[in-house]
């Protein structure tokens, strides 16, 4: 099993597991292999360290302080992997939390607005103008890009 760090080109990172060096290439192009954030099939491999299991052998000697790993961030920044995640993991609350009404997305906004359905949060697909339209009536609308993959179950 191979595992290899991928990054697209809008510098989304992440991970893929193949059962080889040649399975990655022949999925990569036949465009099999997409960025799980924004669905791009342009990917870069990342240079990886691969993880030897050397049971027995010696530890050593901790690096000169010169040498250690590069500074931290900033008291209270996040590096780019943490805001992905945060991004990720309520994307999957919206998901999981909200009715999926599709194409009726505005209609169904307007009824629940207007008292004529029962108030729930939902989500769904609305067109630019669509979602200015409601804006105008007074409807709270947001766009919420979702990547394809958390769009169907995880197999």
């Amino acid at each position: 099993m191979k595992v290899l760090d991928l990054q697209c080109r809008h510098g989304h990172g992440f991970e893929g597991w193949f059962g080889s060096e040649d399975d990655f290439r022949l999925q990569q192009e036949r465009q099999l292999v997409a960025c799980p954030m924004c669905g791009d099939t342009a990917l870069t491999r990342l240079p990886s360290a691969p993880r030897l299991n050397l049971s027995g052998a010696k530890e050593s000697p901790a690096p000169p302080a010169a040498a250690a790993a590069p500074a931290a961030p900033p008291a209270g920044a996040m590096v780019p992997a943490e805001v992905q995640a945060l991004w990720l993991k309520a994307v999957r609350h919206v998901m999981q939390n909200t009715e999926n009404v599709g194409e009726r997305f505005a209609d169904e906004a307007r009824r629940i607005h207007y008292g004529e359905a029962e108030a729930r949060a939902i989500r769904g697909n609305a067109s630019p103008e669509e979602a200015q339209a409601l804006v105008e009536e007074g409807i709270d609308v947001m766009a919420l890009p979702v990547p394809e993959a958390l769009k169907d179950p995880v197999q």
